[in-house]
C-alpha cells in the first residue's frame, strides 16, 4: 500500500516531463496506465539497455501498465474513453489543439468524468506566442534565460548536463495534480492545469536573476556569487587534471580554509562582491593545482568547510553515501535510482517496467 493506492491514471505522455511525474505516482502505489502509440514511447529504444529494457525507461516507467490504442480509429477512442471514464488523473503532452483535435480535450473529458484532473504538459504552454513553437529542453532553458548563465569563463554558453525544464515540469505538474486532488475531497469536482516547462523552470531563477526580475539588466555570470564570482563557490582543477569545488560561501569556511592555508590576509578578499575576488580566486587555484584530487579530498577531511570533488556519474554510484541511503539498487536484473519520495512508514521496492502493449487485456 502507498499514499496513492486507489487513485488510477490515464498516462499519455513520452520522453521525460509526463514519464516523470507519473513515475512517482506509481511509486507510491497509483494504478498508472501508459497508452502508447503502436511504435511505443521513444524512450523505450534509448540506449543503453540492460536486462532487455532502456534503463531510461525503466526507471521512468517501473510500476504502470501498457496500452496500444490507435486514437485515430473508433475502436481506439472507445477504449480510451473506457479509461478515462474510471480515472482520477489524466496526462497529455502533446502539442497544443492535439487533444481537441482528437477529441479529448478538458471540455469533452470533463463533461464525462468531472472529477477528473487533467494535466497538459507542453514546452510553453497552451497559449500565448509561443504555445505551438516546437522545443524540448534545452530550447526553454535558452528562451527563459537560463543558458546565458550556464557558461564558461569566457562566458560562452554549453549545453547544459542537465534537463531541468523537463525536470522541473514534470515536479510541477505533480504537485499541481495532487493539490488539484485535495482540493477534489473540497469541491467535489477536478480541474485543468496547463503545466509549461518554460513556466516551470522560470521560478528557478529567483536567486542569480534578481536585477533582472526587479526591471533592470541581466546577470553576469562572473559577478554572480553563484556563478562564478567569488572565490568560495568555484571549480577548481587538481594536479591529475581533475577537479574539486568550494561550495559554500559563508564567511565562517572562508576563515575555516583561509587559517588552515596560512592566508588569513586574504579572508577580507572573501567579503568583497562578486566579480570583485580575482586575487582571492587566482590564489585559490594556484593553491589547489599543487595536489590531485584525492589528496584534496583527505585534507579537507577534519576541515569544517564546504568542499567536494567533482565525481563522474560511475564514481557517485559507488560512493558509500549512495549505498547508506539505498539510492541506487537493484532489481530482477536491472538497476534504477530509487525515488527522492520515501516515507518512515513504508518500505519501497522497484517494480518492472511494462513491455509494450503488456496490459492490452
Amino acid at each position: 500500500m502507498g499514499k496513492l493506492t486507489g487513485i488510477k491514471v490515464v498516462d499519455l505522455s513520452v520522453f521525460l516531463p509526463g514519464p516523470m511525474m507519473t513515475v512517482m505516482m506509481a511509486d507510491q502505489g497509483a494504478e498508472v496506465i501508459k497508452v502508447e502509440t503502436a511504435a511505443g514511447d521513444p524512450s523505450r529504444e534509448q540506449a543503453p539497455f540492460e536486462a532487455g529494457q532502456s534503463v531510461w525507461f525503466r526507471n521512468l516507467n517501473r510500476g504502470k501498465k501498457s496500452i496500444v490504442l490507435d486514437l485515430k480509429s473508433e475502436e481506439g477512442k472507445a477504449r480510451l474513453w473506457t479509461l478515462i471514464e474510471g480515472a482520477d488523473v489524466f496526462v497529455e503532452g502533446f502539442r497544443p489543439g492535439v487533444m481537441q483535435r482528437l477529441g479529448f480535450d478538458y471540455a469533452t473529458v470533463s463533461a464525462r468524468n468531472p472529477l477528473i484532473v487533467y494535466c497538459s504538459i507542453s514546452a510553453f504552454g497552451q497559449n500565448g506566442a509561443l504555445a505551438h513553437h516546437p522545443a524540448h529542453d534545452m530550447a526553454t532553458q535558452a528562451l527563459a534565460g537560463f543558458l546565458s548563465v550556464n557558461d564558461g569563463p569566457d562566458g560562452t554558453p554549453v549545453v547544459p548536463g542537465t534537463a531541468s525544464s523537463d525536470m522541473a515540469a514534470g515536479l510541477t505538474a505533480l504537485s499541481a495534480t495532487l493539490m488539484a486532488l485535495i482540493g477534489r475531497e473540497t469541491s467535489g469536482k477536478g480541474d485543468y492545469i496547463d503545466c509549461a516547462m518554460f513556466d516551470s523552470l522560470l521560478p528557478w531563477c529567483v536567486h542569480t536573476a534578481g536585477s533582472a526580475i526587479a526591471g533592470g539588466s541581466a546577470p553576469v555570470s562572473a559577478k554572480q556569487r553563484s556563478l562564478g564570482g567569488a572565490g568560495l563557490y568555484q571549480v577548481y582543477q587538481t594536479s591529475d587534471r581533475k577537479y574539486v569545488v568550494l561550495g559554500g560561501r559563508e564567511i565562517k569556511f572562508a576563515e575555516n580554509l583561509l587559517n588552515a592555508l596560512g592566508r588569513p590576509d586574504l579572508i577580507e578578499h572573501a567579503k568583497r562582491e562578486a566579480g570583485e575576488q580575482g586575487e582571492l580566486i587566482a590564489y585559490l587555484r594556484s593553491v589547489f593545482i599543487t595536489r590531485s584530487r584525492d589528496e584534496w579530498v583527505s585534507w579537507f577531511a577534519d576541515k569544517d568547510v564546504a568542499f567536494a570533488p567533482v565525481l563522474d556519474f560511475r564514481e557517485a554510484l559507488d560512493e558509500p553515501h549512495i549505498a547508506e541511503r539505498g539510492l541506487w539498487v537493484e532489481h530482477d536484473g536491472a538497476h534504477h535510482i530509487a525515488p527522492a519520495i520515501r516515507f518512515a512508514s513504508e518500505q519501497w521496492q522497484p517494480s518492472k517496467a511494462p513491455e509494450l502493449n503488456a496490459d492490452a487485456g
